[in-house]
């Protein structure tokens, strides 16, 4: 069932399965990157792509960005605005190249490509 995936290393489960780039126990919850197996990995640095924004900074969960250029929002009579700035961050592997998910002050949750922010 498991095709050579490595057991939990928080419990020693051997029925651990692959769900996108993670690898995950069903016995304890526990989920780890594949590419940290057997040790504590940086999620942007360790395996995967790495996320630059638009002046070409790494970009990691939990930082803080300022949106470079004002952005039209669908359904809103504003936009957000060149400047704004969006805390906690999350990477994620969005549709049409939106890789940033966010928390934006009066906008709620959305989307963000990481070509229109820079790290702040």
């Amino acid at each position: 069932m498991s095709e050579n995936l490595p057991p939990c290393p928080k419990c020693s489960g051997e029925y651990t399965y692959a769900m996108d780039a993670l690898i995950v126990c069903p016995e304890c919850g526990h989920e780890w990157a594949a590419a940290a197996e057997g040790g504590v990995g940086e999620a942007g640095a360790s395996g995967g792509r790495a996320v630059r924004d638009a002046v070409g900074n790494v970009l990691n969960d939990g930082d803080t960005v300022t949106v470079v250029k004002a952005l039209k929002v669908k359904g809103s009579s504003s936009g957000i605005k060149a400047g704004t700035k969006v805390r906690n961050i999350r990477l994620v592997d969005g549709v049409d190249g939106h890789d940033i998910d966010c928390r934006i002050e009066g906008f709620g949750a959305m989307q963000l490509k990481s070509s229109v922010v820079k790290k702040a």
